[in-house]
């Protein structure tokens, strides 16, 4: 499903050259559970931006269900990534100003899926996810819990196969973190493939398949038997 040959990514910071990542070999199959661990500045969200499409390789080729997505123009790359990847960041990322049930929404509205299809699916997810009764909350007026639950939901509007998770506990508590992984681990078992960035051993040992990078080479890569 995801397949990075020769993946290269340099920066310009302060007239140097900082190569984030160095000719990453990796292929990802549909359905797996991978966590991607490494100290701080080893390319993990570097990686994850690519594989998510919101960033561009300086080298490489990038193939995502067997289509190579690496010279795609900025709304071919929209496109693909509101269609088949689904984000879950540390800060949420939600619009303020919105309500809980608006933010899930807004990535069908800018899909342009039918309303009444949008409306099927915003009342499925607001029942998975908990949130029927903080529906009409903005941010500033649910927990964080309740913010990642509404971040998670807004992922999984558009079914997307692939979910990126990035530090997704990384602003919460301990027992809301396990709540998270509990519904982030629950979209893998239901066949989604989940890839997750963290600095949790822990953590990242929970997945069946982990990647360390250090210096932006893939240093590791174990897998359950």
């Amino acid at each position: 499903m995801i397949k990075l040959s020769g993946i290269k990514r340099v920066f310009h910071v302060g007239g140097e050259e900082v190569h984030a990542l160095r000719g990453i070999d990796l292929a990802i199959e549909a359905g797996e559970y991978v966590s991607i661990m490494g100290p701080s500045g080893s390319g993990k969200s570097s990686l994850l931006n690519l594989i998510g499409l919101l960033d561009r390789p300086n080298a490489g080729r990038y193939e995502l269900d067997r289509r190579d997505v690496t010279g795609l123009n900025d709304d071919e790359l929209a496109r693909v990534r509101r269609e088949k990847i689904g984000f879950v960041f540390q800060f949420f990322h939600l619009v303020p100003r919105l309500t809980a049930t608006q933010n899930i929404e807004l990535p069908m509205v800018l899909a342009g899926i039918d309303p009444v299809e949008r409306q099927r699916r915003l009342a499925t997810l607001l029942a998975q996810y908990g949130l029927e009764n903080r529906a009409g909350h903005r941010p500033d007026q649910l927990s964080g819990g309740q913010c990642q639950r509404v971040a998670i939901a807004r992922a999984m509007s558009m079914q997307p196969g692939v979910i990126l998770a990035d530090e997704p506990t990384g602003n919460l508590d301990s027992n809301t973190g396990k709540e998270v992984m509990a519904l982030l681990e629950g979209l893998h078992h239901a066949g989604g493939t989940l890839i997750l960035v963290t600095h949790d051993r822990d953590l990242g040992a929970r997945a069946h398949r982990r990647l360390r990078l250090v210096d932006g080479e893939l240093a590791g890569d174990e897998r359950d038997v």
